[in-house]
């Protein structure tokens, strides 16, 4: 039975992924190489957890017992009693295979083992570890207190036990669960990601200003946000990331990422994170920056 969750990452993912699972009733040890990552989070929860007692969807001492039940530290050894580590670190295998390479000798033996990924292979990730069977994709939805999705992905050596652990903890979080395969960008990021692309293919062939193509699939499909806002909000090095993903992946040249996404990449102009992606937020509101 699950009682103790280990996150590692505090990045907005990681300290999302914290705040729901302490405010479900989970012990949470939240864990990042920087310390003011780690400070930033916490202080992040905090505000949020506020604001949801403003709007009266949590009690003032649901908030306080929240922030109680989350420890933070730098070191792997503190998830030595965990009964499972969920990993959201920065979207790179090789920066991810490292995390869990040094993470599985301070593991108990039945300690499972998540990754937040949203496209790399769980299979080859559940590989580097020392209980494949133990390993699983939890791939939660940004921002994490507000979506309800979770997509749960099986490696190959996944057990049925792990599986039936997290999709039981997906539920007593408050999430729906979507089981999908193991293969690249598993299922929302496959049909997304695709589609945030070829906007910006749109963009780089002259078809039509970031103006509008956002306003033509907001008003012209019912979308909430246009892909190029949604592309800055999930971040643009994060969009290309993943295009690769699918590419080298899948081998179909219809996942080639466009080149005015890899440019803007190079440039740093990587979205709402930096202050500057398809718009620039540094003007209020935002104004397009082509």
């Amino acid at each position: 039975m699950i009682q103790r969750i280990g996150v590692i990452g505090a990045g907005q993912m990681g300290s999302g992924i914290a705040h729901v699972c302490a405010l479900s009733g989970f012990e949470v040890k939240l864990s990042d190489i920087d310390g003011d990552a780690l400070a930033n989070a916490v202080a992040g929860i905090d505000r949020n957890l506020e604001r949801q007692v403003a709007k009266g969807k949590v009690a003032e001492t649901e908030r306080q017992a929240t922030m109680a039940r989350i420890t933070t530290g730098s070191d792997l050894a503190m998830f030595g009693d965990c009964d499972l580590v969920i990993e959201a670190a920065t979207e790179n295998e090789e920066v991810k295979r490292s995390i869990f390479k040094a993470l599985v000798p301070h593991l108990n033996p039945d300690a499972l083992v998540a990754t937040n990924t949203s496209s790399i292979s769980i299979t080859r990730l559940a590989a580097c570890t020392d209980r494949p069977h133990k390993f699983m994709g939890m791939h939660f939805m940004n921002p994490v207190p507000v979506m309800q999705l979770v997509e749960l992905i099986r490696g190959i050596a996944t057990d049925e036990d792990t599986f039936r652990a997290v999709r039981d903890l997906t539920a007593a979080l408050g999430k729906t669960a979507a089981v999908a395969e193991d293969f690249p960008a598993f299922i929302v990021n496959r049909i997304l990601l695709p589609m945030i692309n070829e906007a910006v293919y749109t963009l780089y062939e002259g078809v039509g200003s970031v103006e509008a193509i956002d306003t033509a699939m907001r008003l012209g499909a019912n979308h909430p946000m246009g892909p190029l806002e949604l592309a800055d909000f999930i971040g643009l090095d994060t969009c290309l990331a993943i295009m690769n993903v699918l590419y080298e992946g899948l081998a179909d040249s219809k996942y080639r990422p466009c080149p005015l996404l890899v440019k803007y990449v190079e440039a740093g102009w990587v979205g709402r994170k930096c202050g500057r992606g398809f718009y620039d937020y540094s003007k209020n509101p935002p104004v397009p920056t082509r």
